[in-house]
């Protein structure tokens, strides 16, 4: 808008010089009697050179700042504090104003070379409190901060003279560096289980809080800290094979020992029995032989109960000379 006004300007301003000069030739000729017809006659070229000038001015002195901008003034005595917002502002033409996006910028550490903002392998490689480092896929968003855009502008360096190169230069040397710190500041804090699965968001949240103060101090914003992907090096590959190894060794020797443990209590209770078995044999026989003792008949009705039982023979009853009765096996008088 500011340059259709400043051509405008021109355009009316020559009109303005093309009509002032035919006008002065045109008088010229008329007061020496001489022919005008070949000389054209150009009105209002006062209001022409007053318009033209006013417009032209007006394109100069007239600044647009669109909305994903902020507008920074610098004069001859140097860089006006208060930034220049959305809009139309009337500027001092001997003054300069310079533009600065604040929208978000987001910079991304990443593993694989297409993903992150560099065309190498760009992941943070954080240690953890046992020893392991892991790699972090992290996505930073940022903006400058629009009420702070001139101290942004006089304090944080410009490269090759153009405003991206700037924020390439914030990217480079404060977001890259201060992420990298804020992360490894948190992650040494968490086992490697931990900063691997369980304990994520909480190191995300912890890293977006301790990298936002060090922005802060930058007239920058932090608006956000994703972590997009863990990667484990191989060390930490080989210690998991490892320790899958030993769980899977300590499990076998568990089910081993519960096995002996089964058998020896099964030991243990067949011994029992058979200690149960001898001792109730053993007292049957001593009940049995003072059962004798005290009265010798039984031997006969053990005898009697044997051959009720399958013997093919009765027995002989004898009596001695006292009349005492006993048995007589007849297969031992064969």
């Amino acid at each position: 808008m500011t340059t259709f006004l400043v051509i405008i300007g021109i355009l009316l301003m020559l009109y303005g010089f093309i009509a002032m000069f035919s006008g002065m030739y045109r008088r010229s000729l008329e007061k020496n009697n001489e022919r005008t017809d070949g000389v054209p006659k150009l009105p209002a070229w006062r209001a022409a050179l007053l318009i033209g000038s006013l417009t032209f001015l007006l394109g100069l002195c007239v600044v647009q700042i669109k909305g994903q901008e902020v507008g920074v003034m610098y004069t001859p005595s140097g860089i006006v504090e208060t930034p220049l917002h959305s809009g139309w502002h009337l500027v001092a033409p001997w003054n300069k104003v310079y533009r600065m996006d604040k929208t978000v910028w987001v910079y991304t550490f990443a593993q694989t070379t297409t993903d992150g903002n560099t065309p190498n392998s760009d992941a943070i490689w954080a240690p953890t409190s046992d020893a392991f480092k892991l790699g972090y896929d992290i996505s930073v968003t940022w903006r400058i901060d629009p009420e702070q855009a001139p101290w942004v502008y006089a304090n944080i360096s410009e490269q090759d003279g153009s405003d991206e190169a700037r924020y390439k230069w914030i990217e480079n040397n404060i977001i890259r560096a201060y992420t990298k710190s804020a992360l490894t500041t948190v992650t040494k804090n968490y086992n490697v289980i931990e900063a691997y699965s369980i304990k994520r968001d909480e190191i995300q949240q912890k890293t977006f809080e301790l990298l936002r103060g060090e922005l802060e101090n930058r007239k920058l914003i932090l608006e956000a800290v994703n972590i997009r992907e863990v990667h484990y090096n191989k060390e930490y590959e080989a210690a998991i094979n490892k320790k899958k190894l030993a769980e899977q060794e300590a499990l076998r020797l568990v089910d081993v020992t519960k096995q002996k443990a089964e058998l020896l209590t099964q030991a243990k209770i067949d011994k029992d029995i058979k200690i149960q078995e001898a001792e109730g044999e053993a007292k049957a026989l001593l009940i049995k032989g003072n059962a004798i003792n005290t009265n010798p008949q039984i031997i006969a009705l053990e005898w009697i109960s044997a051959w009720e039982a399958g013997g093919s023979q009765v027995p002989k009853i004898i009596s001695d000379s006292k009349g005492s009765m006993f048995m007589l096996d007849v297969n031992q008088l064969k």
